[in-house]
């Protein structure tokens, strides 16, 4: 991956990462469906809060990871008695 798709994608997660926090702070501010029927009433969140969280976790994780400096690489060794 080059410098340039990195910074595409780093930017691309951070538009969805804003996405997810206006949807959370939506939901926290009283985004909630309310159904009643007679004296009954039922109340839902649209979309489930913790799928939300977990979305936003995921993300920020993806971002640090590819904003970290270092590449993680594999190296192997193989000792050799000559």
């Amino acid at each position: 991956m080059t410098k340039q798709e990195k910074e595409e994608k780093i930017a691309k997660l951070r538009k969805r990462l804003e996405l997810y926090y206006k949807r959370e702070e939506e939901m926290l501010d009283g985004g909630v469906q309310s159904y009643g029927l007679g004296t009954r009433s039922a109340t839902r969140y649209q979309t489930d809060l913790s799928t939300i969280r977990n979305a936003i976790k995921e993300l920020e994780e993806e971002i640090a990871s590819l904003e970290s400096k270092s590449q993680r690489r594999a190296v192997g060794v193989i000792p050799r008695d000559w």
